[in-house]
């Protein structure tokens, strides 16, 4: 790693914000190198109807990282397959956005970059594309030939990982078993202790069903799966707890020494995570061969080019990813 990091940051979907916050953000001064995957005609257009005044450079890999200085985007382009009207979406340009994912991850992967952040995608056009995509992190994972992630986001007072994500309810238990939750509870430890320098993480594991169960009367995940591998972790000196409630662990008492929650599904502890911090929210995927950390908005097509998009996520996720580049630095 060079003494001056090296990000990478993907502008997302090219009808929403993504492109805005690009902009909005090469006005600052970054004390990292910042480089941009898109294509650098949309890139101006939307400086254009912005109203900023932007120098865009093409950045040369092959030399060292330097400084971002105020007023100044540096890109490495990946060209549209049709124009953009803001807030429109187009089909036709869903391989552009993946491309433009695929070029920050063989970037990542090669040591070219120290982390990728990304702006948001709409899954939805690119599935009408005919594109099978879940999502960043499912996508991200299949091309870094990695059997299992983790998402996770954070904001300042609280971190929540979770042990399922864009599943419907009626399939989150049957997707809950003894070797995921252990691959699960591996993967946050290690990058607690890797990536966050948490020499010894206290992880929180929240149950599936009501009161966790309530021995069994309420369900026996608990006592088939869960409870059991919370004992595996800590049979081998692990700061692993639970099965917790899930509405009473996140009450501000009980998480004074918690590093990490992990919620069994998507809506079990996003909301709590969301009302603590959502405008300076982070996602994060826990497991890659890189770090990756990604705003937690969604591509606000109402928004682009109106220039009332905030960068408040954005910059949260770039900041993350310095602090995390710093943190593998001492690990």
């Amino acid at each position: 790693m060079s003494a001056i990091p090296r990000l990478v940051l993907t502008a997302g979907e090219p009808a929403g914000i993504g492109p805005d916050l690009a902009i909005e953000l090469a006005e600052q001064y970054q004390d990292y190198e910042l480089i941009v995957i898109a294509d650098p005609a949309l890139l101006w257009q939307r400086a254009e109807q912005l109203g900023k005044v932007i120098d865009f450079e093409l950045v040369d890999l092959d030399l060292p990282p330097i400084t971002t200085a105020a007023g100044v985007l540096r890109y490495l382009p990946v060209q549209l397959a049709e124009p953009v009207e803001p807030g429109v979406l187009d089909k036709r340009n869903a391989d552009y956005v993946l491309q433009t994912i695929l070029t920050a991850h063989q970037g990542c992967q090669s040591g070219q970059f120290d982390a990728m952040v990304t702006c948001p995608v709409h899954k939805g056009v690119i599935n009408d594309a005919e594109i099978p995509f879940t999502g960043h992190t499912e996508f991200l994972a299949e091309q870094s030939g990695v059997e299992k992630v983790v998402m996770m986001l954070a904001c300042d007072s609280l971190r929540v990982a979770l042990a399922t994500t864009h599943l419907p309810l009626r399939e989150v238990s049957d997707a809950i078993t003894t070797t995921s939750l252990h691959q699960i509870l591996d993967i946050i430890e290690q990058a607690m202790k890797t990536q966050f320098g948490i020499a010894e993480p206290n992880i929180a594991v929240c149950g599936l069903n009501p009161h966790a169960g309530e021995d069994g009367h309420l369900g026996s995940e608990e006592i088939d799966v869960i409870d059991p591998v919370i004992a595996s972790f800590q049979e081998k000196g692990s700061a692993v707890s639970g099965s917790w409630p899930a509405d009473t662990i996140f009450l501000k008492d009980r998480l004074e020494n918690i590093d990490v929650v992990l919620a069994m599904y998507h809506d079990q502890g996003l909301p709590v995570l969301k009302h603590a911090g959502f405008s300076s929210a982070v996602n994060i995927t826990l497991g890659l061969p890189y770090i990756r950390t990604s705003v937690d908005h969604g591509t606000a097509l109402d928004l682009a080019a109106s220039g009332l998009a905030k960068l408040g996520s954005l910059e949260a996720a770039l900041a993350m990813a310095r602090s995390m580049i710093a943190s593998r630095g001492r690990a």
